[in-house]
């Protein structure tokens, strides 16, 4: 074929061609019926409640919002009315985590100091916005040399009530004061209860020195604590049947997503027994199985209580 005649044949070619280009767009075109709506999030108007969040799917963005389907089927939530803390926390009360990292050789100095403190505290909880003492730990494994602090407040009028009354005793700051040269860093963090693990009341196991506690700390996936409050509902009473639980809390200002769980045992060998036997609840491997799904990382620590903790 001559030059010109493929000229030609060019300038005579059908123009369906065109459409090729358009094609080379990476976003792909979509032909919706005229009653359907695309909403902001991307959802027509009848779209499939599998695939819709707010319809309990359980896609990526429905489990992060709203919870898992599982936690649904349960009973546990209203996604679009209610906050997660409401639907899986007790309420009543607000508590507040404080951990002293203390100098080493500083430890028998800070015992001393922190006692006058807490008992001045519970002593006199009155003038103090009703404040209480949940407990007083010392770490022995894990972050060793570590104490904490659980206290309680009556909601979050009775921490504001505390925090106001405390900053303006001169005694109390006086108190601290004694504290502060001690240790190397102090850390607040404010957790609720579980509605369906309420604290322990003050009392006294009658173990040696008040046996050990196990805090075991998980760093959950955001939007999971629904789905966590699930799993570990039924992961509790297979627990229960062996071990007398302490506490369980969620984070709700401070370090975020983070759940603790409080046990005691009378000493080791006792602790190993107890979770051995959990094992033969089938319901246990199922909670284990989930916990793995739902935690980004996990930390337990060994801690014996204080000899001024209302719990021992």
């Amino acid at each position: 074929m001559s030059l010109l005649a493929l000229r030609t044949a060019v300038r005579r070619a059908p123009r369906s061609l065109a459409p090729l280009s358009a094609n080379l767009h990476t976003t792909t075109s979509v032909l919706l019926p005229k009653d359907n709506k695309v909403t902001p999030g991307g959802v027509t108007g009848d779209s499939d409640p599998e695939t819709d969040p707010k319809k309990g799917g359980e896609g990526f963005f429905g489990s992060l919002l709203y919870g898992s389907k599982e936690a649904k089927a349960a009973g546990l939530i209203e996604p679009s009315k209610s906050q997660h803390s409401k639907i899986v926390g007790r309420g009543k009360y607000v508590h507040e985590k404080i951990t002293h990292a203390v100098i080493p050789s500083k430890r028998d100095e800070y015992l001393v100091a922190a006692e006058k403190y807490f008992k001045e505290l519970i002593d006199h909880n009155g003038e103090f916005g009703r404040v209480k003492l949940t407990g007083s730990w010392e770490s022995i494994v894990g972050n060793v040399g570590e104490f904490t602090h659980i206290l309680e407040y009556e909601g979050y009028k009775g921490y504001d009530e505390t925090n106001k009354a405390l900053r303006t005793s001169k005694d109390m700051q006086s108190l601290q004061s004694a504290i502060l040269p001690l240790i190397t860093s102090r850390q607040s963090q404010i957790v609720s209860e579980f509605s369906f693990w309420p604290s322990s009341p003050p009392h006294d196991s009658g173990f040696p020195d008040g046996g050990i506690f196990e805090m075991r700390t998980y760093q959950l996936m955001p939007g999971k604590l629904l789905d966590w409050e699930y799993a570990w509902r039924r992961g509790l009473e297979a627990r229960k049947r062996f071990v007398q639980p302490v506490g369980a809390f969620f984070s709700q200002i401070g370090q975020l997503h983070e759940v603790h769980h409080i046990w005691q045992y009378p000493d080791m060998e006792t602790r190993k027994h107890t979770r051995e036997q959990a094992w033969s609840v089938g319901s246990w491997s199922d909670t284990v199985q989930e916990t793995v799904k739902l935690a980004q990382s996990m930390k337990s620590t060994l801690m014996i209580p204080c000899p001024w903790s209302p719990l021992r």
